[in-house]
C-alpha cells in the first residue's frame, strides 16, 4: 500500500503508482528522477515508523 498525501497527485497516477515521467516533457528527467525517489523516501519512512498518514489517505 502506498500512502498518498494532499499535494503528491503530481508524483502517482489515478492508481496510486508513481509517475517516473515528468509532468512537462521540458522538464530535466534526472531532476524529476531525484525528486520521486525523495517521495517514495518518504513513503518509506512513514511506513517503517508506523506512522499514520498527514493528509488522504491509503490506496491499494
Amino acid at each position: 500500500m502506498s500512502i498518498i498525501r494532499r499535494g503528491d497527485e503530481r508524483f502517482h497516477y489515478s492508481d496510486g503508482s508513481h509517475k517516473w515521467i515528468p509532468p512537462d516533457p521540458d522538464y530535466d528527467q534526472e531532476a524529476w528522477d531525484a525528486m520521486v525517489r525523495q517521495h517514495q523516501l518518504q513513503h518509506l519512512e512513514e511506513i517503517s515508523a508506523g506512522r499514520k498518514p498527514r493528509h488522504g489517505g491509503r490506496t491499494p
